[in-house]
């Protein structure tokens, strides 16, 4: 539904008024920006963000009140799972380290404490379409 990534996206569109900005800012497409926000939008029971079209009137984006309540929603769900499992997120994380460390095959595609619950560990994680799964080649 939502993650860090539509978070990041959002709380940067409301920063910059800009849909195309933010997704540079997370290095992102300008088509995967859009993309996102529109599947925001149909996600919920009324739009997240409001777009108008540039031109000479410079055009832009802002969250609804709806928009900056999920939100804020969101961040108070991601502190509170901090809050309740931190030890856990802890030992998952020193897992992960020793995963790395570990001579097997698996070793090298272990990824870093904070990649394991990016939403509670690192509040300000951004997904890119770097972070995107890779496709096997067929």
């Amino acid at each position: 539904m939502l993650g860090p990534g539509k978070a990041d996206l959002l709380r940067l569109i409301a920063e910059t008024g800009s849909i195309s900005a933010a997704g540079r800012a997370m290095g992102m497409s300008y088509k995967r920006a859009w993309g996102l926000v529109e599947a925001l939008n149909a996600m919920f029971a009324a739009p997240l963000v409001l777009s108008a079209r540039g031109g000479a009137q410079g055009g832009g984006a802002a969250l609804t009140a709806l928009g900056a309540e999920v939100l804020t929603r969101y961040d108070r769900l991601c502190q509170a799972a901090a809050a309740a499992g931190g030890a856990e997120i802890a030992a998952l994380g020193a897992l992960a380290v020793q995963a790395r460390s570990a001579p097997d095959a698996l070793a090298s595609h272990a990824r870093a404490p904070d990649a394991i619950i990016p939403a509670v560990a690192d509040q300000k994680v951004t997904a890119t379409e770097k972070d995107a799964p890779e496709k096997d080649a067929p």
